[in-house]
């Protein structure tokens, strides 16, 4: 392929394989573009690999463990029930090789070249790929940066040993008797709250005054009420100050209200965020790339950065870090490139936080439209109220919807409860085309399921709800 030093010449590189690398790929190449795409660890980035899937993998089998061992409510009784550890991370891993293995295959469908490495900038169109085999030389007309983020380590708290951060946590060789986590955020919750079906102890360290904070306190206090019932420990308004740790156990000092307090267990999980991986050997400075103080990368409304022909996207961009808003920035790319009008529109991303209930948000809340300028109105139509919900034994949540009084346009809404993540899809959809609370409520949803809640959240906010008494 290279003759000498020669640079190979392709339309797009893309840097990082993760859900907005490969994503922006595939859009790439279905416009025609020769793309080449680069990533040191393996296709799918830490979402497939090291987050998103392996976690739910493990949040799944949680799930199954507890309902396995609590059936009495249907009559149904198991006994001697018990976990084979190592199934259960064969499974994991199962999951995970078949998602990167559909990866491997979209990359091949697609003529799309794989290269397994890194790569350095050496001008604004060329750069160096290099790994323990080969370096070559790369000229290309646009590039797409998605080289995502890793776990914040703390000076007090250096991963190894039995400081972990979410990655090693989803691979730990039997399950812990007992886990201390620092930060109570969504990694922290979700990982938390497995662990602890599974039996293990677990003691939630968290600076703020609730799990999960930036979601509403009355979906947070479900979840903690939830946590509570399998042995976790959450302790809020707290400062981790430092760890010790042997070849057996760590041991963590905090303090709460100004009181020293110290806590043992056998692992201690560090989840405080994550940072842009943009200061590596990228050479990002050395072509003029700008960042933010934050060492995010600056771009515009199609990713493009202040050099002409190369974008960036996903977490190391500004913005929310989640795997569904870098794919969706990664197709606006790829389309910019080819001279689409594409342009980023944040105005529905979804979050979602698999814990027991499941939690998810879309649009506005409440405070956030009054603080718009927005007249609102709003309401909370109970899982309770719905036959699906009950049949599952799963009465606990609420959907809420908030609305413009003046014209009956959803703002935003807010779900805690059983499939809320799978829920909240209907309601950003309304967000998006500009629904009204008419056209939820009008529109016929089928019975026993979960989404009549939606329809009878629309109707209770209209003020004429049926299975509530308003």
């Amino acid at each position: 392929m290279v003759v000498g030093d020669a640079s190979i010449e392709i339309d797009t590189l893309v840097i990082g394989a993760g859900p907005g690398g490969y994503v922006a790929a595939i859009r790439a190449a279905q416009l025609g573009q020769k793309v080449l795409i680069v990533d040191k660890s393996e296709l799918g980035g830490v979402c497939l690999n090291r987050g998103c899937i392996p976690s739910k993998a493990l949040i799944s089998a949680a799930h199954q463990y507890e309902a396995a061992q609590h059936g009495e409510v249907f009559g149904v009784t198991a006994e001697n029930v018990k976990v084979d550890w190592s199934k259960t991370m064969e499974f994991k891993n199962g999951v995970v090789k078949r998602m990167t293995t559909g990866v491997t295959s979209l990359m091949k469908g697609n003529k799309i070249e794989v290269f397994s490495g890194e790569a350095m900038f050496i001008s604004t169109n060329e750069a160096r790929l290099f790994n323990e085999h080969e370096s070559p030389r790369y000229k290309f007309n646009n590039c797409i940066i998605a080289t995502g983020s890793r776990p914040i380590e703390l000076k007090p708290f250096p991963f190894g040993g039995r400081i972990l951060s979410s990655t090693e946590a989803l691979d730990l060789p039997e399950i812990p008797k007992s886990m201390i986590v620092i930060g109570g955020g969504y990694i922290g919750a979700e990982l938390g709250q497995m662990y602890s079906k599974f039996g293990t102890k677990v003691t939630i360290i968290e600076g703020l005054d609730t799990v999960l904070p930036g979601f509403d306190k009355d979906m947070t206090r479900l979840v903690a009420k939830n946590m509570a019932k399998t042995g976790i420990e959450i302790v809020t308004n707290a400062k981790a100050e430092s760890a010790v740790q042997n070849d057996k156990e760590v041991t963590v000092k905090y303090s709460v209200g100004g009181e020293s307090k110290e806590i043992t267990a056998d692992y201690l999980l560090v989840t405080v965020g994550r940072r842009p991986n943009t200061d590596g050997e990228l050479g990002l400075d050395l072509i003029g790339v700008e960042l933010d103080e934050r060492g995010l990368i600056k771009v515009d409304h199609q990713g493009r950065t202040n050099i002409p022909n190369i974008y960036a996207i996903g977490d190391i961009v500004p913005g929310l870090a989640l795997a569904h808003k870098a794919s969706y920035e990664g197709k606006i790319a790829a389309e910019a490139i080819s001279g689409h009008k594409s342009v980023v529109d944040y105005k529905v991303i979804p979050a979602v936080v698999f814990t027991d209930p499941e939690c998810s948000s879309v649009g506005l809340t409440e405070k956030e439209a009054k603080d718009k300028g927005y007249k609102v109105k709003a309401g909370k139509f109970p899982f309770a109220g719905n036959g699906r919900a009950v049949s599952l034994n799963a009465p606990e949540g609420f959907i809420k919807i908030v609305a413009n009084s003046e014209n009956n346009l959803v703002l935003g809404a807010q779900i805690v409860g059983i499939e809320a993540s799978n829920l909240i899809a209907e309601l950003g959809l309304a967000i998006e085309m500009g629904a009204t609370l008419e056209d939820i409520a009008l529109t016929i949803h089928a019975h026993p399921t979960l989404g009549e809640i939606v329809m009878e959240a629309a109707e209770l906010v209209e003020g004429h709800p049926i299975h509530v008494v308003k």
